[in-house]
């Protein structure tokens, strides 16, 4: 070996050991968030700061297989950087621009003790949080089955939590130890103040749920996945895993168009048939009720009815046959021409979507898919999916792609929850995976659910009007309405149980018709109400407390504003409002006689930028304001 070649090998040699065992340092675009990645004794560390002030530090790159396990001999074999600053529109949404804005560094890791098994780590960091996910070697690690990843986030103090462990359960405040059970995403921590964090992870297609569970080491939480990985079927990467930052639960809520920018962009060439709008449900199974559904929604700037479970027989019975118009006698005696009301409909203006369960999706989707298309039908609300494996989420996400090749809308139902894939197959159009209206819940827990469930992003739900118990436990009529603002979905599902005049009396089924809608009364909200938003904004909020939120929609907007166990005067200024133009405000309101009697009050005001509006919320209510450019 000549001199030359001796001390090239000694300068990468040094160049190697050098970059694996110094400090990475990683800043976003302002600098107001810090992240430094760092190998202590063979293991790979993360720490987060905000203005120099640390957040949380994080074990990652550690995961089971079946025969080792990876991330306790790490080194650092490359760093690469890049800088993103782009901004792209997305179909719909809750705003019509999103600027993509962030600084990456990948690092190259070899574990020398687990037979040089390389990972990939690919980290992003935005002035709204921090963002990881893992891209797995395909030669070390070809036929790799993860069976636990160990990535940790460790606190420095044992912080307050909203969590539920299941996606329909309650959100409660709770501490970080006391996490037993593993939380669902986005799990929102408040850690003083000023600083909220909301855990996570986006872009989740092929890969094990992961939730956030207490690994009883102190104030820490680890990924749980809900079974085990098979690495090539994920396409050797993993989800997202992010922190957002943000000094109240407010600001994370209105940025959470971060969980969209870490999923791919749209892949749906022609987007025209992807329509958002509201919808009303046809409950009753018969074609007397479907008419008057129909006529109700073209009177009404409703853009969808949607026929629900039944119309093809037990939705729970495995030889229920979704490709006939069958209806469980159980759910109604019929008769239902479901073809001549999709006809008519199409008539009159108005989409029609169906209910399937997943029973007949599993055993009929490639079948049923081109045949509603051929019946004209608009999309498809995926009933009771099963999520959380690796097998199912993929399925799923299969699914999605299967019904945009027949131009299929889709509302995914029950416990799957979002993370983002509706930027890259924006026919996903809302989903559950949310306590909604249907469950009753308290203002308390609407207010919760802003906070922590929608900024996964959209969510159905099932927003409710006359029925009694909507004054007894959910606010009244004007908090209703305030929900329909504030909690986000393209496919707004609005008078869950209630039918029009001139349909029969629903015989069975969940949720039995409690009223028929009045057409006398002031239905005026809901006639105007958008959804699909060109800016929104979080204008104030507490966790638990209260909440006002304002979205535009072309040179309208619309507030929403709620108030749990202590009455508030709630002001409004409107400075968001175009300079020099004038605005008139709706304002629908309810006071404590209001409530108690189920009814409500408008008043109308002119108003301007320099307004401020100016209402008394009694405790456990809403208002919603509707402002329109005169």
């Amino acid at each position: 070996m000549n001199q030359f070649k001796l001390l090239f090998m000694l300068f990468l040699l040094s160049t190697l050991f050098a970059c694996g065992n110094r400090n990475t340092e990683l800043k976003s675009p302002s600098g107001k968030l810090r992240v430094k990645l760092y190998v202590e004794e063979g293991k790979l560390k993360i720490g987060l700061s905000r203005n120099d002030e640390n957040l949380l530090q994080a074990d990652a790159g550690k995961f089971t297989l079946e025969s080792d396990v990876v991330g306790n001999g790490y080194t650092i074999e490359k760093v690469e950087r890049s800088s993103t600053d782009e901004s792209w529109k997305p179909v719909y949404g809750e705003r019509s621009s999103i600027r993509d804005n962030y600084n990456e560094m990948i690092l190259t890791l070899v574990d020398k003790d687990a037979e040089n098994v390389q990972v990939k780590l690919e980290c992003r960091l935005y002035d709204e949080g921090f963002a990881f996910r893992y891209l797995f070697d395909s030669e070390t690690l070809k036929d790799g089955i993860i069976q636990k990843e160990l990535t940790t986030f460790n606190f420095n103090g044992d912080h307050s939590a909203w969590a539920t462990n299941k996606a329909q359960g309650h959100i409660v405040k709770i501490k970080i130890s006391d996490i037993k059970k593993a939380a669902e995403r986005p799990l929102v921590i408040q850690q003083d103040e000023s600083t909220f964090l909301a855990l996570g992870e986006a872009a989740l297609v092929d890969y094990a749920r992961g939730k956030w569970i207490n690994n009883g080491k102190g104030n820490s939480l680890q990924i749980d996945l809900t079974g085990t990985v098979n690495l090539r079927q994920a396409n050797y990467k993993s989800p997202w895993r992010y922190v957002m930052v943000g000094s109240s639960p407010g600001e994370l809520l209105e940025n959470n168009y971060l969980i969209q920018n870490l999923n791919e962009p749209n892949q749906i060439e022609n987007t025209s048939w992807i329509k958002p709008g509201k919808v009303i449900r046809e409950v009753t199974l018969t074609t007397k009720g479907a008419y008057a559904c129909i006529d109700f929604a073209a009177r009404h700037n409703i853009e969808y009815v949607e026929f629900d479970a039944g119309w093809y027989g037990n939705e729970y019975d495995d030889a229920s046959d979704a490709s006939t118009i069958t209806v469980d006698p159980r759910r109604s005696p019929g008769p239902l021409d479901l073809l001549d009301a999709v006809k008519y409909a199409e008539n009159k203006g108005v989409g029609i979507l169906l209910y399937v369960n997943r029973r007949a999706l599993e055993k009929q989707l490639d079948e049923i898919l081109p045949l509603f298309k051929s019946w004209g039908i608009k999309g498809i609300k995926y009933g009771f999916v099963n999520v959380g494996s690796q097998e199912w989420t993929d399925w799923l996400h299969d699914a999605i792609r299967k019904a945009a090749k027949y131009e299929m809308m889709v509302d995914v139902h029950d416990q799957y929850r979002p993370t983002g894939y509706e930027r890259t197959y924006p026919n996903l159009m809302t989903l559950e995976g949310i306590r909604g209206d249907e469950e009753s819940p308290s203002v308390e827990h609407s207010i919760n659910t802003l906070f922590t469930r929608m900024i996964a992003g959209a969510g159905d739900n099932t927003n409710c009007f006359l029925a009694e118990r909507v004054s007894q436990k959910m606010g009244g009529k004007s908090a209703q309405m305030a929900k329909a603002i504030m909690l986000y979905s393209p496919l707004n599902f609005i008078y869950w149980y209630d039918r029009p005049e001139g349909s029969p009396v629903k015989k069975g089924g969940a949720g039995s018709a409690e009223k028929v809608i009045d057409e006398s009364e002031d239905l005026s909200f809901y006639d105007d109400l958008q959804v699909v938003w060109d800016d929104t904004k979080v204008l104030e909020g507490e966790m638990g407390a209260y909440a006002t939120v304002a979205r535009k929609s072309n040179d309208d907007w619309f507030v929403g504003s709620l108030a749990a166990h202590t009455g508030r005067e709630v002001k409004i200024p409107l400075s968001f409002l175009d300079e020099n133009a004038s605005y008139e405000a709706k304002i629908y309101y309810q006071d404590t006689d209001d409530l108690k009697k189920n009814i409500f009050k408008t008043t109308t005001v002119k108003v301007n930028k320099d307004s401020v509006l100016e209402r008394k919320l009694i405790k456990d209510s809403g208002l919603a304001v509707v402002i329109k450019k005169k």
